[in-house]
């Protein structure tokens, strides 16, 4: 068999394993927590909103099952998905396995937009929206002043991420300083470090509209953000302008990371260590990388937020988590000779 119809159904395999876990995943933990649900319930549950059944449940598990848990589960898919996709393309975009979906500052502007948002004791959806729009807003900054710079672009976009994520990062800490210690001081340092404790399903109505708007287009060319690996003049010569994908391929992947970490919050390294596992065990092909990470993605922040509410009394934050999962995966790619910087 030739090596490249190998890796196409080594590919696909991963894919379907990848989907067939999801949805298992995605239904296990519909059940899972304090009150627990059995998977057939669950399932019977789900139907009876399509089909009329018989319940053979009581009020609280519907109550459970759809109120509490459904928003949050569809949420961890959708952000875990979402920003192991955008890191994916970011990675094509710098060439480089340790570029991640906050390398812009996304992150940090949505962090300072919601710490803004809570010190002035804003309402919950007002906290998203400004973390949304502060996002874009330190994404859009890079990028101006990136662009203006003399030399590669790609360098000073890193650099300009760089710049642009201390000065919202210093805004936040200054948030942090003005904050009334008692409540929002807390509120502020719990939304930092990322959670879907306080999921609802307009959270999910207010991610899907940008979340699709960015991957419809990153899914639509991912055969051509296989050009950004090459050289720029290679690619003109095929007849892409490669100035222009790139543009395309940062503006949905800041589109899609400032959407999820603005109903999240701030959740590391599940961009950065999602699609480079992806590459290992998919190819470095994007037009399977790219539906590889978005499954992966999903399914690693779902079990990740299966993790953080049941393995302690206490739920532990995402960012938490997925740090310390994250952190020996990141030091490993640091440490290969593959990963230049």
């Amino acid at each position: 068999m030739p090596v490249k119809t190998r890796k196409s159904h080594k590919a696909t395999l991963f894919l379907l394993v990848t989907g067939g876990l999801l949805l298992l995943g995605f239904l296990f933990s519909l059940g899972l927590g304090r009150y627990p649900v059995p998977p057939l319930m669950v399932l019977r549950i789900l139907f009876s909103r399509v089909v009329p059944l018989t319940p053979t449940w009581t009020a609280t598990m519907e109550t459970v099952v759809l109120s509490i848990r459904l928003p949050r589960v569809l949420l961890a898919c959708l952000v875990g998905g979402g920003l192991s996709a955008a890191g994916a393309a970011y990675q094509g975009v710098f060439t480089n396995p340790l570029a991640s979906p906050d390398i812009l500052g996304a992150s940090s502007g949505a962090a300072f937009g919601a710490a803004l948002a809570l010190l002035l004791r804003l309402p919950g959806q007002w906290v998203t929206g400004l973390a949304f729009v502060a996002a874009l807003l330190a994404v859009g900054l890079s990028y101006a002043v990136g662009g203006r710079a003399s030399g590669r672009l790609v360098i000073n976009l890193i650099l300009a991420g760089i710049m642009v994520g201390a000065l919202f990062t210093a805004g936040t800490s200054l948030a942090k300083l003005a904050a009334d210690p008692t409540d929002q001081l807390p509120a502020i340092t719990y939304w930092l470090m990322g959670s879907l404790a306080a999921a609802k399903m307009r959270d999910v109505l207010f991610l899907l509209p940008p979340l699709l708007l960015g991957l419809v287009p990153l899914l639509l060319l991912r055969w051509r953000l296989n050009l950004l690996t090459v050289e720029d003049e290679s690619a003109r010569a095929m007849g892409v302008n490669t100035s222009a994908l790139r543009l395309v391929a940062i503006l949905c992947g800041t589109l899609i990371t400032a959407a999820a970490v603005s109903v999240s919050g701030t959740i590391g390294y599940v961009g950065l260590i999602v699609p480079h596992l992806c590459r290992s065990l998919a190819g470095a092909d994007y037009r399977r990388l790219l539906p590889a990470s978005l499954l992966s993605g999903a399914l690693f922040l779902l079990a990740v937020d299966g993790l953080a509410r049941t393995l302690f009394t206490v739920e532990i934050p995402l960012g938490i988590v997925t740090a310390l999962v994250g952190l020996p995966f990141f030091l490993w790619i640091l440490l290969r000779k593959e990963a230049h910087i």
